[in-house]
C-alpha cells in the first residue's frame, strides 16, 4: 500500500508539473541580416571621398535573437517577458559592447482585457506608433531608409532603460500607450529622463498612427552624461554628437529633444500607400545654447507584384533649422527595394539609396551621410546599393 501511495503522489506530481508547464512556453526568435553594400563616396583618415565595397550587417533589419515568453495565471492575465540581443553578424559582436541584450529587454503583465504593463529596456511610441507607417520602421526598407541621421528615433537606433510602459489593448480599431524613462539618478530626476506617448487607429484599409517622444538631460557635455540614465547608447547609428566617443544620440547631450510625428497608410489590392511627417528639436547642444529642429516629410508606396516578389519605394525631403549658423540644409532622398522570397522566412533583397543635401555652407550637416553606411560622403551627394539575404528564426 506504502508503494502505491508514493506511486500515486508522485504521478499526481507528475501531472501538475506537465499542467503548469503547458500554461507557460518560452520562444527562441531571431533575424539574420547580411549583405555586400556599395557606396560612391565615403570620408576617408586620408581625406576626400573614396568609393567602397562591404559586408555588410543590418542593411534593412538589425541582426538580432531573443526569447519571448508568456506564463498563463489565468482570467485572461499573463506574466511576459522579452529578452533581445542585437548583433553585427560581420564580427559576431554585440551591437552595443555594454549590453547582452541590447535591443528590448523587459517583464511585465498583460491582459486581454486591460492591456499590458512592462517594465525594463523597451522602445519609444514612435517606434510603435509611427515607424509602422514609414518604411525605414519596415522590412521594406529598414536602415538605410532612414530620414537623415534617423533624427526622428524611427529606425529604432535607441531604446529607453530604465522604462514602465503600458499598451491598451485593441478597442475597435483604436489603441494607445505610453513610456517613462527613469533617470535613475538621486538628486538629478530629470537628468537623462524620457517619457513617450501615441496611439494608432485601424478602420477598414486606412491606418493611422501618431506618437511623440521627449528626452531630457541636464548633461551636455559628454563627461557629464548620466550613464545609468534613460537613453545611454544607441544599437544604429542615430544622431550622434559629430560621432562622439560616447556614441549616444545627441538629445541626450542637447537639453532636451523633443520629436513628435504622424503618419497614414491606404491599402488597396496589392499596393499600400503611405505619408509620415515628423518634427525633431533639439535645445542648447553641449552648453552652447545652440538649438535645431529637423522636419522629415516622407512618401512611400509598396506594391506585391506576385506573392513572392514585393516592390517598394520612398521620397523623403528634409530640412535643418535653428541658430546653428553656417547655412540651412535640406535633403533630398530616393529609396527603392525589390525583394523576392524563397519561403516565409527566408528571401532575397536589392536596394538603393540615393541622397542629396543642399545648400552645404559650412554647416557641419553640409555633406550626404546615408543612414547606416560607415561614413559621410566628401560631397553633397551620395549613393548606397545594397544586395542582401535574411532569414528568420
Amino acid at each position: 500500500m506504502n508503494k502505491l501511495l508514493i506511486t500515486g503522489t508522485t504521478t499526481m506530481i507528475t501531472l501538475a508539473s506537465v499542467a503548469a508547464h503547458a500554461q507557460s512556453s518560452v520562444t527562441l526568435y531571431g533575424l539574420i541580416d547580411a549583405g555586400l553594400t556599395y557606396t560612391n563616396s565615403q570620408i576617408t583618415g586620408t581625406g576626400g571621398g573614396h568609393s567602397n565595397w562591404e559586408m555588410t550587417s543590418n542593411a534593412v533589419q538589425y541582426s538580432r535573437w531573443g526569447l519571448r515568453g508568456a506564463e498563463d495565471l489565468g482570467a485572461g492575465l499573463k506574466a511576459v517577458f522579452t529578452l533581445e540581443s542585437g548583433f553585427n553578424l560581420n564580427n559576431g559582436q554585440f551591437s552595443s559592447g555594454n549590453r547582452i541584450f541590447n535591443r528590448q529587454a523587459y517583464v511585465g503583465l498583460s491582459s486581454r482585457e486591460y492591456g499590458a504593463l512592462t517594465l525594463g529596456r523597451q522602445t519609444d511610441s514612435m517606434v510603435d506608433f509611427v515607424a509602422p507607417l514609414s518604411l525605414t520602421g519596415t522590412e521594406f526598407g529598414g536602415t538605410h531608409f532612414a530620414h537623415p541621421l534617423d533624427n526622428d528615433n524611427l529606425n529604432d537606433s535607441f531604446q529607453i532603460n530604465n522604462s514602465v510602459k503600458y499598451m491598451s489593448p485593441d478597442f475597435g480599431g483604436l489603441r494607445f500607450g505610453g513610456l517613462y524613462g527613469f533617470s535613475n539618478l538621486a538628486g538629478g530626476f530629470a537628468n537623462n529622463r524620457a517619457y513617450s506617448f501615441g496611439m494608432s487607429y485601424v478602420w477598414g484599409a486606412l491606418n493611422f498612427g501618431a506618437g511623440y517622444l521627449q528626452l531630457n538631460s541636464s548633461a551636455r557635455t559628454p563627461g557629464q552624461l548620466n550613464t545609468n540614465g534613460a537613453v545611454t547608447d544607441t544599437t544604429g547609428s542615430s544622431l550622434q554628437a559629430a560621432r562622439s566617443p560616447t556614441d549616444v544620440p545627441l538629445g541626450v547631450l542637447a537639453s532636451s529633444q523633443k520629436t513628435f510625428g504622424a503618419g497614414v497608410n491606404y491599402t488597396f489590392g496589392p499596393a499600400v500607400a503611405g505619408f509620415v511627417y515628423s518634427h525633431s528639436k533639439f535645445a542648447q547642444f553641449f552648453q552652447t545654447g545652440l538649438s535645431g529642429t529637423f522636419q522629415n516629410f516622407e512618401g512611400n508606396f509598396r506594391y506585391a507584384l506576385t506573392p513572392a516578389v514585393e516592390l517598394s519605394g520612398a521620397y523623403t525631403y528634409s530640412r535643418a533649422g535653428g541658430n546653428g549658423g553656417g547655412g540651412i540644409p535640406h535633403w533630398n532622398q530616393v529609396s527603392g527595394m525589390a525583394d523576392y522570397r524563397f519561403s516565409r522566412r527566408t528571401d532575397v533583397y536589392i536596394q538603393g539609396v540615393w541622397q542629396r543635401v543642399s545648400p552645404s555652407g559650412t554647416s557641419p550637416l553640409g555633406v550626404a551621410w546615408i543612414n547606416g553606411v560607415t561614413a559621410p560622403s566628401s560631397t553633397s551627394n551620395q549613393v548606397e546599393a545594397t544586395v542582401g539575404l535574411r532569414h528568420r528564426f
